[in-house]
């Protein structure tokens, strides 16, 4: 099969590359063509627009920053895409988003397959991510060959909508755990530890986390550079907080977090880096949460 990448930001642009590592033949697109050069250089042939990819392939995955953008995308694919192709978005997007979207795709005979992606973007540089996917087991079954090639766990979550939840649910914990984390360090530093051995500590104990062992190593030296900011981890709350509306369950712990990004905005634009909570609580404390042997990007 034949297939078409759209996006190739910081996740998007590994994506594709796993896949053309995996020896599929592959079409890419993005609205910045600087970032397909690489995927040039390895073997992709370069559409000039989104119709342009949907006319010369199979199936086509998306990887865009918002539903907004996934919408305008999709709507210039379907008139180019062949009926029976498959709309494979990479995207977080909400439930009620992918649920709408779908329907649109579907009347124009084209079918949808929600696989947001979780682990990092080190992750996906690697092939090693892990996948959520919702939509049809018998349509998750046959891309499932893609889907080995851009990670290594993969998770049929249910029909349509449904990775959209347990991925807001991922990325709930994954900021509750980074505003834990920062505090854990704040408290081992001004506690007079030394702050590389309490990381280590903390990582060989009960309250290690996947946050800790590779975000808490950013802010200890001083890049916080996760390749994703401020306004997609507010994106991400606002979809927890309303689930958290609409299936009754409070979330305290997401609600204060929420406000602690809304703070983090306000100090340091949305296009900071979400570990950027942390500088917060230096800031305020007049306190640097650093220490030598750490990386300022994960490999």
């Amino acid at each position: 099969m034949k297939y078409g990448y759209i996006g190739l930001g910081n996740l998007g642009g590994h994506v594709a590359a796993c896949l053309i590592r995996g020896g599929f033949d592959l079409v890419v697109y993005d609205r910045d063509p600087a970032l397909a050069a690489r995927h040039a250089d390895m073997g992709a042939k370069v559409g000039t627009s989104a119709a342009d990819v949907a006319a010369q392939v199979d199936h086509v995955f998306t990887c865009l920053p918002s539903p907004v953008v996934s919408e305008l995308v999709l709507a210039e694919m379907l008139p180019a895409l062949r009926p029976g192709a498959t709309w494979i978005e990479n995207s977080t997007l909400g439930r009620d988003d992918i649920i709408r979207l779908g329907a649109v795709a579907q009347a124009a005979g084209i079918n949808t397959l929600e696989c947001p992606v979780t682990g990092g973007v080190h992750l996906a540089a690697r092939g090693e991510i892990t996948v959520l996917a919702g939509g049809d087991k018998a349509l998750f079954d046959t891309h499932l060959p893609a889907l080995k090639a851009i990670g290594n766990r993969h998770f049929h979550m249910g029909p349509l909508g449904s990775a959209a939840i347990i991925k807001v649910i991922t990325n709930m914990l994954a900021f509750i755990h980074l505003k834990a984390c920062g505090e854990s360090l704040m408290l081992a530093k001004r506690g007079g530890l030394d702050l590389g051995q309490a990381w280590h500590a903390i990582a060989a104990s009960s309250g290690t986390s996947f946050v800790h062992e590779t975000e808490g190593a950013l802010i200890l030296n001083g890049s916080y550079d996760i390749a994703f900011n401020i306004d997609l981890a507010l994106k991400d709350l606002g979809f927890a907080l309303d689930f958290g509306k609409e299936f009754g369950v409070p979330l305290e712990l997401a609600s204060m977090t929420n406000q602690t990004y809304v703070a983090a905005k306000a100090a340091f634009g949305g296009e900071a880096q979400s570990p950027m909570i942390a500088k917060l609580l230096e800031d305020l404390l007049q306190t640097d949460l650093r220490a030598e042997g750490f990386p300022a990007r994960l490999e």
